[in-house]
């Protein structure tokens, strides 16, 4: 598929069924976070998989919606920002935020592209996040992306207008 119609193609899926996500499925999303860009290819993050029963519901705590029960997986971005690429201007501007974006973005569009949907949330409490999955005070749950075989085709998407968005040369 090439790249814009995947683009076009992936879409926040809320509702999943219940067919188990592969481990050739899993691995290949992972792979494509683990692949993705970071500044000065630090690489200041991890995946936790959550998958057993009694972890999704205690992580659905974070996040209580019901459709967020009913995803089979959830992998949960973490950041170290001890790790994370820093401008050396005088704000000193981490760019932690970012990486773990990207990340989760290309493991969006990799689900896509074989078939899986995902929703990225960031709307959670990342505390029970924490509790619940033994994150360290060090590191920061970002993401929780859900995963699995999409029961909807997703919303359509809406977006501006290409004109709007861009600007040539100077800010004018």
């Amino acid at each position: 598929m090439k790249f814009i119609e995947l683009a076009k193609k992936r879409s926040s899926i809320r509702s999943y069924t219940p067919e188990p996500v592969s481990e050739t499925e899993l691995h290949t999303v992972l792979e494509a976070g683990r692949l993705a860009p970071t500044a000065c290819n630090l690489q200041p993050f991890q995946f936790v998989v959550v998958r057993e029963k009694e972890n999704l519901t205690a992580l659905a705590t974070a996040y209580p919606r019901d459709w967020f029960k009913e995803a089979p997986v959830v992998i949960v971005i973490c950041t170290d920002r001890s790790k994370a690429w820093k401008r050396a201007d005088r704000e000193g501007r981490c760019l932690i935020d970012v990486d773990g974006a990207i990340a989760a973005d290309h493991m969006t569009l990799a689900a896509a592209d074989i078939g899986l949907g995902t929703c990225w949330i960031g709307a959670f409490n990342p505390e029970i996040v924490r509790n619940v999955l033994g994150v360290p005070e060090t590191i920061e749950p970002l993401v929780l992306l859900t995963l699995g075989h999409p029961n909807e085709t997703g919303r359509p998407k809406t977006r501006l207008p290409i004109e709007n968005l861009i600007r040539y040369e100077k800010w004018k």
